[in-house]
């Protein structure tokens, strides 16, 4: 595979509309095309979606949002940690490293990273050296996330 670019995708109709060719395009994705609608600014850098092009198409993208020390309920010591979300390659790119790089991108951070991921991806997100998270009912509300963590850093364990 040819090294591959990491890009910060802006918000745009362009962008959008891209989107749609992604399996999981919903609610937030309409959101951001509403707001575009009502008149926001084209071209928002501020977005937290990244991607990888190959040409002009946009065959892989993530959304990687950083989350506050004081709302971490799951690292120990409380800290920064990012959110990665929305992780999708198209399926003719599946099977080529491109998922790897957007998780290898988010990991250079070098913060903690949390995950929910979809049904049928454990395996993927264990072969990236996540984990499992401790389940505790009131912060995970049904969900089953998963954790990596860089070294020096440790899971905070759950209160029974």
């Amino acid at each position: 595979m040819k090294p591959v670019k990491v890009e910060k995708l802006m918000i745009n109709y362009k962008t959008l509309e891209k989107f749609k060719h992604f399996k999981e395009y919903g609610n937030q994705e309409l959101s951001m095309l509403e707001d575009l609608e009502n008149n926001l600014v084209e071209n928002q850098s501020d977005s937290p979606f990244y991607g990888i092009y190959i040409g002009d198409s946009l065959i892989a993208r993530m959304s990687l949002y950083k989350v506050n020390k004081k709302y971490d309920y799951y690292f120990d010591p409380p800290q920064d940690y990012l959110t990665l979300w929305k992780l999708e390659v198209l399926p003719e790119y599946q099977g080529q490293s491109y998922g790897k790089t957007l998780v290898d991108f988010a990991k250079s951070y070098n913060l903690p990273i949390k995950t929910n991921p979809r049904i049928n991806s454990h395996g993927f997100w264990e072969k990236m050296g996540f984990k499992k998270a401790q389940y505790e009912m009131e912060r995970d509300l049904g969900e089953n996330p998963l954790i990596w963590m860089p070294e020096g850093v440790k899971e905070k364990p759950v209160v029974k």
